[in-house]
């Protein structure tokens, strides 16, 4: 199975080791996945945003171009061929003020182009997806927030933005939440205990 990985964190993919203040979960997790994946056989292509410096700005040109359901952006285009290669699409970023970062809003903004990865629906269904061979998406995020506060109090907005409002609207079903909240306040120990139980889980993708 061809597996993408869309990773945003500013420390970037090699963060994984326990430095203060170079430490990313984000990134552990990362490994953490890679290791579960690469187990089980999987092919890995790893879309590490900030590594690539992608600019997460739609400028009017970009607009336009969008209008027209196409993009001059090289960049973008490597993306969308990655993306309608994928079986599985794997998102890994902290939850800042309650959504995703800058770099993830940009990515769906600018890559998921109508035309080109989605168009209009039919029958009642507002889009359908165009990456033919993609049959589930994965989240994995990290924050500070409590579940419970989350979910009760903001709604749940992560999954509203990216499951409801973006996959599931294109017709994609599977699609899986894993949260990681209060990491920073937990021992070593119970930390790298979720990280051998999201390795073990994405062993059996």
């Amino acid at each position: 199975m061809n597996v993408v990985i869309i990773f945003d964190h500013p420390y970037g993919a090699g963060a994984s080791e326990n430095i203060v203040h170079k430490r990313s979960y984000s990134a552990a997790l990362l490994s953490a996945v890679t290791r579960g994946l690469t187990e089980n056989g999987h092919k890995i292509d790893l879309i590490d945003l900030h590594a690539d410096r992608f600019n997460p700005v739609t400028t009017a040109d970009d607009l336009a171009m969008w209008r027209q359901r196409t993009t001059n952006d090289p960049q973008v285009l490597q993306y969308q061929e990655r993306l309608k290669r994928a079986d599985h699409i794997i998102f890994i970023f902290p939850i800042w003020w309650e959504a995703m970062p800058a770099l993830t809003k940009g990515f769906i903004d600018k890559v998921f182009v109508k035309g080109v990865l989605f168009d209009e629906g039919k029958g009642g269904k507002p889009f359908y997806s165009m990456m033919p061979k993609l049959k589930a998406v994965s989240l994995l995020t990290v924050m500070s927030t409590p579940n419970a506060v989350y979910r009760w109090i903001f709604g749940n907005p992560i999954t509203k933005i990216l499951f409801r409002g973006t996959f599931r609207k294109m017709g994609i079903h599977k699609l899986k939440w894993y949260n990681y909240a209060g990491m920073e306040h937990r021992t070593l120990e119970k930390r790298q205990q979720h990280l051998l139980k999201t390795e073990r889980i994405f062993a059996k993708l």
